[in-house]
């Protein structure tokens, strides 16, 4: 698994946990965490299968 993707992986679960807990709270400053966690969501997907791409091309592995 690439560096970046457990980077955006990390962040969008300490988006996730910011959107609960600011939900919690009566704020509605969660969306911005849910829509920032969506995006590095994307991101995640995006550098694993950029990752896979990478690694199933070169023969010295």
């Amino acid at each position: 698994m690439p560096r970046i993707a457990l980077y955006t992986l990390a962040v969008c679960v300490l988006a996730v946990a910011a959107a609960v807990v600011s939900f919690a709270q009566g704020s509605w400053l969660g969306i911005v965490w849910v829509l920032l966690a969506g995006l590095t969501s994307n991101m995640t997907w995006y550098y694993l299968k950029r990752g896979k791409a990478a690694g199933s091309g070169s023969l010295s592995g």
